[in-house]
Parts: structure tokens; C-alpha cells; sequence
């Protein structure tokens, strides 16, 4: 895949997204080929770069910026989330320009929490203009200067 922008990102103050704004429909439904470089294997993601999920227990909703094949943060930050719904490591996390109806932040969450957004409202979060670029049919894309 490779298709990363957290590294491209800049903390900077942001406009919304005025006119066109990023929905599920929007979203190509093409799965996502990862190597995990650790385990030398490929594996396929469920959800793309730029696609808008769902988180299925809690109330956020994110575009996906970045996906890991498998867990990449801290051991302090896996232990923190209960055991009772603590997620198993070996599965693509995914990094999220996330929003609920207070505010918008960045997540990492794994993908068995995770679901497709269908609602198709509008997401809000600044960085995705930053970060992202209409394709011309319909979808979105990386855009080609925050590739690395």
C-alpha cells in the first residue's frame, strides 16, 4: 500500500470542507494490500485510505488517513483500553480523522471496530481537505504531494 499522509500532516489551522465534502458514497469499496513487513506476509485491509467508517460502539465517526497491518502504538496504550474489549493485535489498525458531535481529534482503532459509514453526511474534520483530493469520479485520493 504505502499510501501514508500521517508524515505529510502539519498542525495548522484549517477551514472546513465548504463544498465538497467527503461521503461514504464517495468512497471506493477496493480493499487495501498491506505488507507486514515484520511477518513478511500480505494482508488485505477492509477499509481504504479516505474511506469514511464508523466506529460500531462508540459514538465517532472517521475518514482513514493511514492503516497499519498490524498493532503499532504503545504497550501503555493497548493495556489502558479494558481487557473486557481490549482488540487482538494481529489485525490492520487504522489511523482516523475522527469526529463525534463535540469535536474533532485523530484515532487508532482496530479494524473489528470499525464498520462502513452509509449515512453519507458530510465530515467535518479540517484535515481532510489537507489531506485528501477529489479523484474526478466521484471518490477521493491521497493527494499526490503528501505522498511518501
Amino acid at each position: 500500500m504505502g499510501a501514508s499522509v500521517k508524515s505529510g500532516m502539519r498542525e495548522k489551522a484549517g477551514a472546513g470542507d465548504p463544498a465538497g465534502a467527503l461521503t461514504a458514497s464517495a468512497a471506493a469499496q477496493r480493499p487495501a494490500m498491506m505488507q507486514d513487513t515484520e511477518a513478511g506476509t500480505f494482508r488485505t485491509a477492509k477499509f481504504r485510505i479516505g474511506e469514511v467508517v464508523r466506529h460500531k460502539h462508540f459514538p465517532f465517526r472517521g475518514v482513514v488517513f493511514d492503516v497499519d497491518p498490524t498493532f503499532d502504538n504503545t504497550e501503555e496504550w493497548w493495556l489502558a483500553i479494558p481487557e473486557d474489549i481490549r482488540p487482538d493485535k494481529d489485525q490492520p489498525f487504522y489511523h482516523l480523522f475522527a469526529e463525534n458531535a463535540d469535536s474533532e481529534y485523530v484515532a487508532y482503532v482496530s479494524e473489528q471496530n470499525l464498520e462502513r459509514d452509509l449515512s453519507d453526511e458530510p465530515v467535518r474534520h479540517p484535515k481532510v481537505v489537507e489531506a485528501l483530493s477529489q479523484d474526478g469520479e466521484g471518490g477521493w485520493r491521497v493527494r499526490s504531494d503528501l505522498l511518501n
